[in-house]
């Protein structure tokens, strides 16, 4: 099988790096090589920069109608190709071909919200403000936009980022994960074949260097990151020092609580597909399990549902989740395993040593099941991003809310109850972005922004809906007031009343 070389994109035109320092893409399930990928040199950086900064003069005057019909054939062209996407996804990161064609769904959403632009980026008018005075917003863009992905979402997580950006007439530099980038390469050819002119969306690779250039680069305007808490924080101070704006969306400590009156089934159905799936490496996984009163009695079907999960390959149709995305995420998830087991933790199911029939050389850690975990313990704080579930009991919903606010973390949250009054004071009370009433991992539609809170997330708009809107545009507020002529018989007044 040849070994792609994935290039750049600049002025719209795929080019090839001329840098000496390029890393292999694997198959996590098979640890063959598929693809090499560059990690540009700064000029290379900057010609991208240059690029999207020439084509915005003309892109901002775009019309709204055009700007929309390129993201209706946009959408159209992820549908066609959906499948082509999702086989890409699956051989560089690993998840499972339903999980992934799931995904392409969630960045499809993204696109379809952006085909409104046309009501989106409306200002406001206040005909009066004062006497014969007219106030108005018009919602302008920045300029250059930039995003820097992580690797669990290929797809939706540059789609939470370009199509809004260039939606509102900004330009993009797009800088995706160096672990799994051919479907991300992908989905920009769709984007320019959908008629994206050359300039407006650009693609470089890189690692820390090129993250580093594009936070402190003048001519870029606003940034979009989506990865861990500690790159987060590092690239937030950065670009903010640069005058740039900046939302990061970082890491994560998702708590699931399920009620005693909660539907036992569906709740744990819901609880072990939202923990274990895409072996864990998501940010929205509930990778805690808090429960309440009597629930606490629900433990061993939890420890049946958890043994029965079936690791294999993304391509094998029966898996519930695949091979973790790099040797060293499983080295890293199988020693945070090990020193909860050292820290006192309950080790009910152990994922470790996990062998697949055929694929000896896979990234596979088992599903991993912990009880009577304590917030001091490793595998409690820190985010694992690995298939390790952690059991936590409390008897009360006032237990629960202090224990899941007591986390430095806010990114989301869940709870099981057939209880309308326990919904309401849990959405209340918790200070979590996003919350799934009865539903596993609670990232919002497209049309509502996404959240977070605390160490969570820095910035104060998130990516998607009104939000991402505000984030990509400056509002310019225009107060008006027209005099009449002093010359009354002037051709203009003539003209006005023969009309």
């Amino acid at each position: 099988m040849s070994v792609r070389e994935i290039p750049m994109i600049i002025d719209g035109q795929p080019v090839q790096s001329q840098s000496q320092e390029w890393r292999d893409v694997v198959n996590p399930a098979t640890q063959e090589v598929v693809a090499r990928v560059p990690f540009c040199t700064a000029e290379e950086v900057e010609r991208a920069v240059a690029s999207a900064k020439e084509a915005f003069k003309e892109w901002r005057k775009v019309p709204l109608g055009k700007r929309m019909r390129i993201m209706l054939k946009l959408q159209a062209l992820i549908r066609e190709h959906t499948d082509e996407l999702a086989a890409l996804i699956t051989e560089e990161h690993g998840k499972t071909l339903p999980d992934a064609v799931g995904e392409v769904g969630r960045g499809l959403e993204v696109v379809e919200h952006a085909c409104s632009i046309t009501s989106l980026q409306l200002g406001e008018l206040a005909e009066n403000a004062a006497s014969e005075v007219d106030v108005y917003t018009m919602h302008q863009p920045l300029g250059v936009g930039a995003g820097i992905t992580a690797f669990n979402f290929p797809i939706m997580l540059p789609c939470f980022m370009f199509p809004l950006a260039i939606a509102t007439g900004n330009t993009f530099v797009l800088k995706p994960s160096e672990q799994d980038p051919t479907s991300t390469m992908r989905l920009v050819e769709l984007a320019h074949e959908a008629g994206i002119p050359a300039g407006v969306l650009n693609v470089v690779h890189g690692g820390p260097d090129v993250a580093n250039q594009i936070a402190d680069h003048s001519d870029i305007k606003a940034l979009s990151f989506i990865g861990s808490t500690h790159v987060g924080s590092l690239l937030y101070n950065r670009a903010a020092a640069a005058g740039k704006r900046m939302q990061s969306m970082m890491g994560a400590k998702n708590h699931c609580v399920i009620m005693p009156d909660a539907n036992r089934s569906q709740a744990i159905n819901n609880l072990l597909g939202s923990a274990y799936g895409a072996a864990g490496q998501r940010c929205m996984a509930n990778s805690v399990v808090v429960l309440v009163g009597e629930a606490r009695e629900w433990l061993e079907d939890i420890v049946e549902g958890t043994r029965s999960m079936k690791v294999g390959p993304g391509t094998q149709t029966d898996a519930d989740l695949g091979p973790l995305v790099s040797p060293q995420a499983k080295e890293r998830v199988e020693r945070l395993i090990t020193a909860g087991e050292k820290e006192g933790a309950k080790l009910l199911v152990d994922g470790r040593g996990y062998q697949v029939e055929g694929y000896p050389n896979g990234n596979f850690v088992g599903p991993t099941l912990f009880a009577d975990v304590t917030p001091e313990m490793s595998i409690y704080r820190e985010e694992i991003f690995g298939p390790v579930l952690c059991v936590v009991t409390v008897e009360t919903l006032d237990e629960a809310i202090e224990f899941i606010n007591a986390n430095p973390n806010g990114n989301g949250t869940s709870i099981f109850t057939n209880s309308g009054w326990v919904a309401r004071r849990f959405e209340t009370d918790i200070d979590v972005g996003q919350i799934g009433i009865n539903v596993p991992i609670p990232v919002p539609v497209a049309y509502f922004s996404f959240t977070g809170s605390r160490a969570s997330k820095l910035g104060d708009l998130g990516p998607n809906g009104k939000q991402a809107i505000a984030f990509w545009t400056q509002t310019k507020t225009v107060t008006a007031r027209w005099y009449e002529p002093e010359n009354v018989s002037s051709g203009i007044n003539s003209t006005i009343s023969l009309s």
